[in-house]
């Protein structure tokens, strides 16, 4: 794989700076002819697509999402409305390849983005799927988004648990997806702005290779972004590189007497 660069941004805020680093990559892995991944690294959103839908049905719906996520990625003006309006549009560009896709072709959509226009400048996570956003704060990491997935569901019923979903055959079943059949509206969850915090988004090809606390070794191991990101895409592959593997890795730095550490908050 070749390096992985780590990418710099700076936004002058009205009581502070943050400064923002990062690093993407995507793979298709040891087991897949296609990626079917698609990964959006541009402040102030971070995004990765996971694809689902015949030899290439999953390609066209993740690159769809992604090119639509674009333009609002380079307009600075990250919204709600603004997302859902693209991945409304991106469904519509599923549509128009009949011959290659049907209704249960879809990808995921997981990321967060910069929210700078409210009076107290934070993050925002969005899902759609069973991609994944993690957060590192103060030694810890946490899963952001909930898996929109079948063992999810199960889990959250008391019918299964974590161990059991690893190898569960319904694995790879999720319950919501950008696509011709389902909804374009995602899970928004806000997150306060806190220096020092990491960031991984990821497809859930690195997540059946590398645990959680996989993850936050290579996080704690390797401070550079593109290092980060490097090693944890190095480790999956040697652990199988069952699927297509993408994963941002995100570091922030912010100046400014209010933003220390807090914990996360669901609108």
């Amino acid at each position: 794989m070749p390096d992985v660069r780590t990418r710099e941004h700076t936004v002058t805020l009205a009581d502070g700076r943050l400064e923002v680093s990062w690093a993407a990559a995507t793979d298709v892995g040891r087991r897949r002819e296609v990626n079917q991944d698609a990964v959006l690294a541009e402040f102030p959103l971070f995004v990765v697509a996971d694809g689902m839908g015949g030899h290439i049905g999953g390609e066209i719906a993740s690159t769809s999402a992604i090119d639509r996520l674009r333009p609002v990625a380079e307009s600075g003006a990250v919204t709600p409305k603004a997302l859902e309006k693209a991945l409304s549009r991106a469904v519509k560009d599923i549509a128009a390849h009949p011959e290659a896709t049907d209704d249960g072709t879809g990808t995921t959509v997981t990321g967060f983005y910069f929210d700078a226009a409210a009076s107290d400048p934070h993050w925002v996570t969005l899902n759609i799927g069973d991609s994944r956003v993690y957060l590192v704060r103060d030694g810890q990491i946490v899963q952001i988004t909930t898996d929109h997935s079948v063992v999810q569901e199960l889990i959250a019923a008391g019918r299964l648990s974590p161990e059991e979903a690893e190898n569960h055959p319904y694995g790879n079943v999720i319950t919501r997806a950008v696509g011709p059949s389902d909804s374009v509206k995602p899970d928004y969850v806000r997150l306060d702005l806190v220096d020092g915090d990491r960031f991984v988004v990821c497809s859930d090809g690195l997540t059946k290779e590398l645990t959680d606390y996989g993850i936050q070794h290579f996080l704690s191991e390797h401070a550079d972004p593109g290092e980060a990101v490097s090693e944890m895409m190095d480790a999956a592959l040697e652990n199988g590189g069952r699927d297509n593997i993408s994963v941002i890795v995100v570091n922030v730095a912010a100046s400014g007497d209010r933003y220390t550490g807090s914990s996360p908050d669901e609108d």
